[in-house]
């Protein structure tokens, strides 16, 4: 079984912003398999279903970006999901719009979602699906960047980038993590 995490932020005024990429990619992936995404568990609304011959559960977390891993932990622990079957979709300023990375296990990058899943999960060893937002312009503030919404042009990339964000997930429950990595993590 596998646990699959989109982060972002809950209520319609975040709808769209750069720090809900991750509930985008995890929405995307719920409608392809007909996953409702509804039932309210674990600090989060989660559905389960199969993708690739893999039960999945998939979970987005209510409670705010910055206490992700509160949902991630109370999920993982009661279905018994090891880290390494917890794959986390999450926005990413250090890429360019559009384009996708995949990490096997890593650090947190500065990402407080990211921080907050390796505090409760006690490991940075779980992977995560980075769809890149783009650069914060200079002397903007971070929190009102990833909070804004899309420029058009960014918006359009990462638009785009979420079908390969769908399929790279896919080729993680078929082939695993290094499968993934191989076909999906290019410059662009």
């Amino acid at each position: 079984m596998y646990l699959m995490v989109g982060l972002g932020n809950p209520g319609r005024q975040y709808a769209g912003t750069r720090h809900n990429t991750g509930f985008m990619a995890l929405d995307a992936l719920a409608e392809k398999y007909h996953i409702s995404v509804d039932t309210k568990k674990h600090k989060g609304l989660e559905g389960k279903g199969m993708i690739a011959g893999e039960k999945v559960i998939l979970l987005k977390p209510q409670t705010y970006m910055n206490l992700s891993g509160e949902s991630v932990r109370e999920a993982a622990d009661f279905y018994r999901i090891a880290p390494d079957h917890i794959l986390v979709f999450v926005d990413d300023i250090s890429l360019n719009p559009g384009q996708i990375r995949i990490r096997a296990k890593g650090s947190a990058g500065g990402h407080n979602g990211l921080k907050n899943i390796i505090l409760h999960l006690g490991t940075q060893d779980f992977p995560r699906m980075k769809i890149g937002v783009g650069e914060k312009p200079p002397r903007m503030d971070l929190a009102d960047y990833v909070l804004g919404h899309f420029q058009q042009s960014d918006g359009m990339a990462v638009e785009e980038a979420i079908p390969r964000a769908v399929l790279a997930a896919e080729v993680f429950l078929e082939e695993g993590i290094a499968s993934a990595m191989n076909r999906f993590n290019s410059k662009k």
